[in-house]
């Protein structure tokens, strides 16, 4: 597992290890019960704060994707296995959005909302003032 951040995006670095874990899951290169490295590790072979990478894994677990435990580290979470059959749909429809000239901060706006509305609960750009 390689896990890449670009230094000079303004793209916060915490969110970039957390997108590359994500990669890595959707591409089926991690697999449900795979370790990931601890954050010291990944700290130390990125020149970054191990803080960085903890603030990275904790968002993964909050989305369900990792589990966190003392002693055993950071585990790729069982409900992370219909991320990768989802691969080639994603695919499509990032490609499909560019091809139309959809931004992917809108195609995100657009997905957030539609789940939104599927589970019934407003978001925050739906509620009226």
């Amino acid at each position: 597992m390689l896990i890449r951040v670009d230094i000079d995006s303004t793209r916060p670095l915490y969110d970039q290890v957390a997108a590359s874990v994500r990669a890595d899951i959707l591409a089926g290169t991690l697999r449900p019960g795979d370790r990931l490295p601890s954050a010291k590790e990944v700290a130390a072979a990125l020149d970054i704060n191990q803080h960085t990478v903890l603030h990275a894994y904790q968002g993964l677990r909050d989305e369900g994707l990792v589990d966190l435990r003392r002693g055993r580290g950071a585990v790729v979470a069982a409900s992370a296995a219909p991320l990768a059959e989802l691969a080639s749909d994603v695919a499509e429809l990032v490609q499909r959005a560019a091809r139309l000239g959809v931004s992917s901060d809108t195609l995100a706006a657009l997905i957030r909302s539609h789940r939104a509305g599927a589970s019934g609960t407003a978001g925050p750009e739906e509620v009226a003032p």
